[in-house]
């Protein structure tokens, strides 16, 4: 006896054993969406872990997460939490776009965003919207728990700026 040569892919052909290239694609496209789509999950349910630590009251906090797209759903207890929850996930990596859905128990005047530039402060940032740069404890106090710092803000963040009273 000796060597013999055979058509790769033709067993799965004629006698049904084995995937054909094909298949076998159509199996590890399969595989990598499963994989995402339990990453995604993961992502997800740890946003709402983030979201429950930093005492933000939502109940029923449900998010969804498509690829760069996230979709919050529930109740927050009132405007400032709901815009916190999106600015929560809004400023995670990987997230680009937030679809919010989250209705509120309490209503209130809905504050205004900030996308933090290059070179901003939380003292130019109060300036630009109130007027006065010592308001930026204002900024600093509606942006709380996710700011732990004044200085600790980054071009890209997204920042409350609410309506002063």
């Amino acid at each position: 006896m000796g060597l013999f040569s055979f058509i790769k892919n033709a067993g799965a052909k004629v006698f049904g054993i084995g995937k054909t290239d094909a298949e076998e694609t159509a199996v590890a496209v399969a595989e990598a969406a499963a994989k995402e789509l339990k990453l995604e999950e993961a992502a997800a349910r740890k946003l709402e872990e983030t979201i429950t630590d930093l005492q933000l009251k939502v109940e029923n906090l449900h998010i969804f997460i498509d690829d760069d797209a996230a979709k919050i759903a529930g109740i927050a207890y009132d405007q400032a939490t709901r815009e916190k929850v999106v600015l929560v996930v809004g400023n995670s990596n990987g997230i680009s776009t937030v679809d919010d859905q989250m209705t509120v128990e309490h209503e209130e005047p809905a504050a205004q965003f900030h996308t933090v530039v290059r070179g901003d402060t939380l003292g130019k940032i109060a300036k630009k919207y109130y007027g006065n740069a010592m308001k930026y404890p204002v900024i600093f106090d509606a942006n709380k728990p996710m700011l732990t710092h004044p200085d600790k803000i980054y071009p890209g963040q997204v920042l409350r700026i609410p309506t002063l009273d």
